[in-house]
């Protein structure tokens, strides 16, 4: 791990749905949570834009702000880290945050060595309405096989972490709603 540790243990991740709401939502964070900025949404220059003008609001709060992304763009941009699929590229001196959904993913998760993998969707979510989640259980199971802390993610928020009883979670709605 680079530039934060430890991991943060809640994570903020954007979205097109949650974007009107981001700025107060990182504001209402914990001091040195993570923030993930994907808007896969934005032309590239209104992204590098928005990327500019979140950052600057999460680091403002002590935050670790990665970039969905490739490691180059991460560096230009000046983020702290990297998130996306589970085989990673090389990214020297970022935090590398994986996304994972089954035992193949956690596996190139570890081959990768990411820092961190994001395993969803741990119960029902609003971003992929009808697809089946992992439950408790198999979350569980999943995550033992991972090398590297774990993220959850996928219908999460304060009472769902509560009930999962799992110290690093994140969310796209369960964080940005007040």
């Amino acid at each position: 791990m680079c530039r934060f540790q430890p991991l943060p243990r809640v994570w903020l991740l954007s979205d097109a749905r949650n974007d009107a709401g981001l700025e107060d939502a990182l504001a209402r964070l914990p001091r040195g949570s993570g923030f993930v900025f994907r808007h896969y949404h934005l032309e590239d220059r209104a992204r590098r834009a928005r990327f500019a003008q979140l950052a600057r609001i999460a680091r403002a709060r002590g935050h670790a702000v990665i970039l969905a992304g490739d490691a180059a763009t991460a560096r230009r941009w000046g983020a702290a880290g990297v998130y996306g699929p589970a085989a990673l590229e090389p990214a020297r001196g970022l935090i590398r945050l994986a996304a994972a959904h089954d035992l193949r993913e956690i596996a190139a998760a570890n081959r990768a060595r990411a820092d961190a993998v994001l395993l969803s969707p741990v119960f029902p979510t609003r971003s992929h309405p009808g697809a089946a989640a992992l439950g408790p259980m198999r979350f569980r199971w999943l995550a033992a096989r991972a090398r590297m802390p774990v993220i959850a993610l996928g219908g999460m928020d304060r009472r769902a972490a509560r009930r999962l009883g799992w110290p690093r979670w994140a969310a796209i709605d369960g964080l940005s709603r007040s």
